[in-house]
């Protein structure tokens, strides 16, 4: 039998990278589709209501209501461009199209899986939030230098989701399944303070919505585009990695179950 020598990380993540690549150099305008969606909210919502709204105090600082809700919306761009990829499209590889028993026929390793499959949807994450922060600057909602660091910040919220979808995936059977994502998807959507403050909750719920995910990538991405940089940045940054990394965890001990056992 032939054996075969592991590759380094950063060849093997790659491979992985280059073969979704491939896959999908003639299917791109799927790409837009989860693109799109925070774009069309930012004009009917933030836009539209935002005319009827005089301004938005913000830490002190009066923002106009679009303001308000564009660096939300550039979390939710990085967090749809993860769940795109990690989720559906994991789902089918793993379940009917069999790729993984494939690749792990060749050099490649369940962590080299793991890490190109999370890499392929933290760069389709960044590459939507890289175009609606582009659509941000040209409408004037970033209002600091702190908005240099809202790509890196989305590359990692798209990071801390890829992998955890990813490992939410692996357990799911069946697309019906894909339900229970929806179910926790729409709610993060809207009352994460995508569309309005914290402080619009007391109590417990203010501390279940603080504890949520998305809402962590928002006060990230809204602090950075306003320039109201405070300790709760850094507490994202930390919640996020974490998140990534326990993702990643899970992900590679669910393909060891999956396809080595």
């Amino acid at each position: 039998m032939a054996t075969y020598q592991p590759l380094a990380p950063a060849p093997a993540v790659g491979i992985v990278v280059l073969r979704n690549f491939l896959a999908y150099r003639h299917a791109w305008r799927l790409f837009m589709t989860g693109f799109l969606e925070p774009v069309f909210f930012l004009f009917s919502i933030g836009i539209g209501i935002g005319a009827m709204i005089d301004g938005f105090d913000h830490h002190g600082t009066v923002v106009s209501y679009a303001a308000f809700v564009a660096p939300a919306l550039l979390a939710v761009s990085a967090f749809n461009g993860a769940m795109m990829d990690s989720a559906f499209n994991v789902f089918f590889k793993l379940r009917y199209q069999k790729l993984y028993d494939g690749i792990l026929a060749t050099p490649l390793t369940t962590l080299d899986v793991s890490r190109g499959e999370i890499t392929w949807g933290l760069l389709r994450g960044s590459v939507y939030s890289a175009g609606f922060l582009l659509i941000m600057v040209a409408m004037g909602y970033t209002t600091s230098w702190w908005a240099l660091l809202a790509l890196p910040a989305s590359v990692l919220i798209a990071f801390a989701f890829s992998a955890v979808f990813m490992a939410v995936t692996t357990y799911l059977k069946t697309w019906q399944d894909f339900e229970k994502i929806t179910l926790a998807q729409l709610p993060m959507f809207l009352f994460s303070a995508t569309f309005f403050p914290i402080t619009a909750y007391e109590g417990w719920v203010r501390w279940l919505v603080e504890a949520t995910p998305l809402y962590r990538g928002v006060v990230l991405c809204r602090e950075l585009t306003l320039g109201t940089v405070t300790w709760d940045s850094a507490l994202s940054v930390v919640y996020l990695a974490a998140m990534g990394v326990a993702g990643l965890w899970v992900v590679r001990r669910r393909l060891d179950t999956l396809l080595l056992s």
